[in-house]
């Protein structure tokens, strides 16, 4: 299905690091039904800067019971849209903003007491707050954080961070980690990498009681935590995580390939049962690219194999991904594909969006 975006009103700019705001919402009660939403989820944010159609996906850091809708942004070297966010919006801004969606979402607990286990990297922490917050004041469950920052300054949403914890001490296990200012042990200095696992595995975690592991921040540090997860005996379908950038991951195994010159492949695609066709030539754009070229409305987001909004099945037809962090390999299996990151191998395809 399309994705849904509506004109929506700044309500409040909040200051959260010298790098970082939060940008709340003030949805209209009549679009309340449409922006609800899981903890873990995100929203699309769409603005024309400079002339040109920006659009960037961020988390929601609150809890749906606190209905409030708010994402928070860091600002990247370069980055059009986090630049934008932290110099130029103010209260009062009207912006684009698609409904909620994502797939980083919690496990549902057993009948005991179980424990969630989060490990989040600088701005990783905003779908990871709107998951312990909604823990926190909806159940009785334990919640251990360990959170990676460069300094005590640069950690997002500190003062609610330490506020959860005084007012759930025997709830919240909190666990941060410093890497250019020592807070004493070495557990608790540098990166959380894959030999701290093994330390936290030992020491703080008991993994028996533990019903799911989230992860969220860079690549590298992700797939080292899951992996040194696994390594150490936690079941993999445990562990959940989500990804907030490409840049610093393992580039795309690029296969060499004889491309026929003028060769092009026939897309049809179904979207809310209207069918648009064009052509993509081998060799040539992604397949998304090349509908937007083509004039057609389809869903996406980040654009980096990352967010999953650009789903669609493949019902005929060849593709080849280049990348691929978020759909399961049984996804896969049936059909599915990220269309930003698939090229044509097939004269003939055919796309649907309305069964992704």
């Amino acid at each position: 299905m399309a994705l849904s975006f509506h004109e929506i009103e700044i309500a409040e700019i909040i200051t959260r690091t010298q790098d970082c705001v939060s940008v709340a919402f003030d949805i209209p009660a009549s679009l309340e039904e449409s922006f609800q939403y899981l903890p873990g989820q995100y929203l699309t944010l769409e603005q024309t800067i400079n002339g040109e159609e920006v659009r960037r996906s961020y988390s929601l850091c609150r809890a749906p019971r606190d209905h409030r809708w708010e994402v928070a942004i860091k600002k990247v070297p370069g980055g059009k849209f986090s630049t934008y966010a932290n110099d130029v919006l103010q209260a009062g801004d009207k912006i684009q903003l698609g409904t909620p969606e994502g797939r980083f979402l919690l496990k549902e607990p057993g009948e005991g007491r179980d424990t969630y286990v989060f490990f989040a990297a600088g701005s990783g922490i905003t779908p990871i707050m709107s998951m312990i917050r909604h823990l926190l004041s909806e159940t009785d469950n334990d919640v251990v954080l360990f959170y990676g920052n460069r300094t005590t300054d640069s950690i997002i949403f500190r003062e609610e961070i330490e506020d959860l914890k005084s007012k759930h001490m025997n709830q919240f296990t909190l666990n941060h980690i410093l890497s250019k200012e020592k807070l004493g042990s070495p557990l608790f200095f540098g990166r959380i990498d894959g030999s701290k696992i093994e330390s936290y595995l030992k020491h703080i975690i008991d993994d028996d009681v533990v019903v799911q592991y989230s992860i969220c921040g860079p690549g590298q540090m992700i797939f080292e935590i899951k992996d040194a997860l696994v390594a150490s005996g936690v079941e993999e379908d445990k562990v959940n995580f989500e990804l907030f950038t490409t840049a610093d991951m393992k580039e795309a195994t690029q296969e060499v390939e004889e491309v026929v010159e003028d060769a092009s492949a026939l897309v049809k695609i179904r979207l809310d049962g209207l069918i648009t066709e064009f052509t993509v030539p081998f060799g040539g754009k992604a397949i998304l690219d090349a509908a937007l070229e083509s004039g057609a409305d389809l869903p996406f987001s980040c654009k980096g194999g990352v967010c999953c909004t650009c789903r669609a099945k493949l019902l005929e037809g060849e593709v080849k991904m280049d990348v691929n962090y978020a759909l399961e390999p049984d996804e896969v299996k049936q059909g599915f594909i990220l269309t930003c990151q698939s090229h044509p191998r097939s004269e003939v395809l055919e796309i649907d969006f309305d069964e992704a």
